[in-house]
């Protein structure tokens, strides 16, 4: 019997992220008949009051089998002109697709296209959050892609997997499903290693669980168990529960309703302010501080991160860029907005505040990072 954290009770808001593998054939045709399977999934959904928000790979794959960018015997890597230009085809009829197959059952869809600027820059950020609210009260289905087309490799999110935790992240959702060719997490690689077991239920993310990740085979898109772990580190820090679950067959979503096996990532405690679910959220933090054992313990319990806590700073950062702080072992303990760039925080590093004006000629904040501005990982 499923808890209710590992079903779909009481969901009020979904993102479900689709992968190319199972929308396209190796040839990059369309699989239409599981394509309007999952469109009745999501037409029950919504039925059921359940705001709705697919996120969709699967257009470089069909644009490049329209431009007889095949891949061919030695599976060609398409050059970044290639891709973008694949993607700016394939995305008209996979935007075309999906409309059918939703229109067959009463759902109008929209087409959304984001970039990683377009959640981290805080006014994209709520521009783009309030297009998506606008259309979920319209009554209306986003369908979210990375925008291929023009992002180039610092603003790329890099796999639709990410994208789909940020999206629930921004958007407030409380679950979010990603739809793979395996059936959810395992201790190692269930292909290669018959003793693999599978993990139903991970309450965090630990180093263990990336190891896993690490060991077990991803699907053929973008992504890999590596990249979802990621995305589940997304969404647990907002609050938002995650699935990740075979798709392979028609009706994923359904099946998932009737006890179908998969692997749920469980948050713990109240979703954060949208503040610190944006910080929270940040994929590219521009620069690591590294603390001692005093200052992460300072962390754990609420407070701000001082600079005297502060053993080495890493990366070019300005005041007010998202950076990553580790502790001792190196292992990521929280995120957070830095006051001070990086030069200055350099300077003030292992020292008391009371020291700053007389260390950088002019008096700052007494906190490297305010405990506003931070969140534990």
């Amino acid at each position: 019997m499923s808890t209710a954290h590992e079903s779909l009770e009481g969901a009020r808001r979904i993102v479900l992220k689709v992968g190319s593998a199972l929308l396209a054939e190796d040839d990059g045709r369309l699989r239409t008949d599981w394509l309007d399977a999952l469109a009745q999934d999501v037409a029950d959904l919504r039925g059921r009051g359940i705001d709705v928000m697919i996120v969709s790979s699967g257009a470089i794959a069909v644009g490049r089998r329209l431009l007889g960018l095949a891949r061919g015997p030695r599976n060609r890597v398409l050059r970044l002109d290639e891709s973008q230009a694949a993607a700016a085809t394939g995305q008209i009829q996979l935007a075309h697709a999906w409309q059918e197959a939703l229109a067959g059952h009463g759902v109008k869809i929209a087409q959304i296209l984001l970039t990683t600027d377009d959640t981290e820059d805080r006014r994209r950020h709520l521009n783009a959050r309030n297009t998506l609210a606008t259309l979920l009260r319209l009554g209306v289905v986003p369908i979210i892609n990375e925008n291929d087309t023009v992002a180039t490799e610092e603003i790329r999110f890099g796999d639709n997997d990410r994208l789909a935790a940020r999206v629930a992240q921004m958007m407030e959702a409380d679950t979010c499903l990603i739809l793979s060719d395996i059936d959810g997490l395992y201790t190692a690689d269930p292909a290669r290693d018959a003793g693999a077991a599978h993990i139903a239920r991970v309450d965090a993310i630990t180093p263990e669980i990336e190891a896993m990740a690490d060991e077990t085979a991803g699907d053929d898109g973008s992504g890999g168990m590596i990249t979802k772990i990621e995305a589940a580190r997304i969404a647990l820090q907002a609050g938002c529960r995650l699935a990740i679950l075979d798709g392979r067959d028609r009706h994923p979503v359904r099946r998932l309703q009737d006890g179908a096996r998969a692997t749920w990532f469980v948050p713990h405690g109240e979703p954060q302010t949208a503040r610190k679910r944006w910080i929270a959220g940040a994929l590219n933090p521009v620069g690591t501080v590294h603390v001692d054992a005093g200052a992460a313990r300072a962390l754990a319990s609420g407070k701000s991160l001082l600079p005297a806590g502060v053993t080495k700073v890493d990366g070019a950062f300005g005041r007010g860029d998202p950076v990553v702080v580790v502790g001792p072992d190196n292992s990521e303990i929280a995120r957070g907005l830095v006051a001070y760039g990086a030069d200055d925080a350099r300077r003030i590093a292992g020292c008391r505040s009371d020291a700053i004006e007389g260390l950088l000629g002019y008096r700052g904040r007494e906190e490297l990072i305010h405990r506003d501005d931070l969140v534990e990982s």
